[in-house]
């Protein structure tokens, strides 16, 4: 069972859950993931069972492409519909141009300041287990690059929108800045992420399956690092 399988994670479950899950279905000494989802998040999850851990570094490369929602008019402190509300905003003004126009302006190579609420960790801590005590500290900027977002819909104060992105952006925080671009606040509600790399949500296969089916949708090792955005280093990791 040395592979890749790639699940369409539901909601409102961990990453790690959904490790522990198959894990136990499989009957695999290890199972790990590539990219964690918040329990928020629907769809790719990249798992790697067995001898294929320790080719994860070399299989999460890849970009990221995600469908999410957002609204106008409300901030919180998680930057998402589970956190506490911490600002709200008029948005009435805010027109669907001046949507389409902020969101350009976020293509590119970008500077992105990590959530409070994440497991970006200082001195050796998550961030989240600080915010849950109350406490914020400063963060440093990470370098992430758009190379694609546009609006899906838009029925204000709801924007929906598709984004293709580097490695280590959270929509999240593209949310929460746009809401701050328009003066107005926003918040994400809903996040699907359709691709990792070289894995799609149409190779994707639900959770609960049982054991035979999740085995027969298992990738090759061999095979799954021939895949377009694997690193070709295949001997540090092996």
């Amino acid at each position: 069972m040395n592979g890749v399988l790639v699940i369409d994670k539901p909601a409102s479950v961990t990453s790690h859950d959904v490790v522990s899950n198959v894990k136990k279905k499989l009957g695999a000494k290890k199972v790990g993931h590539l990219g964690t989802l918040d329990p928020l998040a629907t769809g790719v999850l990249v798992l790697v069972i067995d001898g294929a851990t320790k080719c994860a570094r070399l299989l999460d490369g890849g970009n990221k492409e995600y469908a999410a929602e957002l609204v106008l008019g409300v901030e919180t402190d998680t930057y998402d519909s589970v956190g506490t509300v911490t600002f709200r905003g008029d948005a009435s003004a805010v027109t669907g141009s001046a949507v389409m126009e902020a969101l350009s302006k976020f293509t590119g190579k970008v500077q992105q300041v990590p959530p409070m609420y994440s497991s970006v960790k200082r001195n050796g801590v998550p961030l989240y287990k600080l915010a849950r005590k109350g406490i914020t500290v400063e963060r440093q900027p990470k370098d992430i690059e758009i190379y694609s977002i546009e609006a899906t819909a838009i029925a204000l104060p709801k924007v929906s929108f598709r984004v293709v992105c580097s490695k280590g952006t959270y929509v999240r925080t593209l949310c929460h800045d746009l809401g701050r671009a328009l003066g107005c606040g926003a918040h994400m509600t809903s996040l699907r992420r359709t691709a990792s790399g070289p894995f799609d949500i149409e190779g994707a296969v639900k959770m609960d399956e049982e054991k035979e089916a999740l085995e027969k949708r298992i990738i090759p090792l061999d095979e799954a690092l021939k895949m377009p955005g694997a690193s070709t280093e295949v001997s540090e990791a092996v």
